[in-house]
């Protein structure tokens, strides 16, 4: 199994963002940060929000911040919104894909069942159990 950048980019955010949950973060930050894309950060950034999993404001002290939690979101669920759309293979796609075997098939509903106990597993854990340590500079009083 292999994940999207999509959703390895959108755990890196959250993870980051779960490190000072009551902080904003601008997607420009978050881009400098892990060296990515600020224009693909703010469309995982959007597809986040409206899942609620976080806040957007915009303009100047804007930025996103945890809808929620960290303790309180579940790394499966996140996996299933960000790769929503993605299959394992082409036959589990809603429309079957191509595949010419579709109906006899007997491997189809095997990748199913790995498929839920690979989200089930993840969802046994919470951002709060993955997030980043926070810099040093977040840690200072200042």
């Amino acid at each position: 199994m292999r994940l999207t950048t999509f959703t390895d980019y959108g755990l890196r955010m959250l993870m980051r963002m779960g490190s000072a949950p009551d902080r904003a973060f601008s997607t420009a930050e978050l881009a400098e940060e892990f060296q990515l894309s600020r224009n693909h950060l703010s469309k995982i950034m959007q597809r986040l929000a409206k899942a609620k999993l976080v806040r957007t404001r915009r303009g100047g002290g804007g930025g996103a911040t945890l809808a929620r939690r960290p303790e309180e979101i579940r790394l499966g669920d996140v996996v299933r919104l960000l790769e929503e759309g993605q299959t394992l293979v082409e036959c589990l796609q809603a429309n079957g894909g191509d595949c010419t075997i579709n109906g006899c098939c007997r491997l189809k509903p095997k990748l199913r069942i790995a498929e839920m106990a690979f989200i089930d597993a993840l969802n046994r854990s919470t951002l709060a159990d993955v997030s980043l340590t926070p810099p040093q500079s977040e840690l200072s009083p200042t």
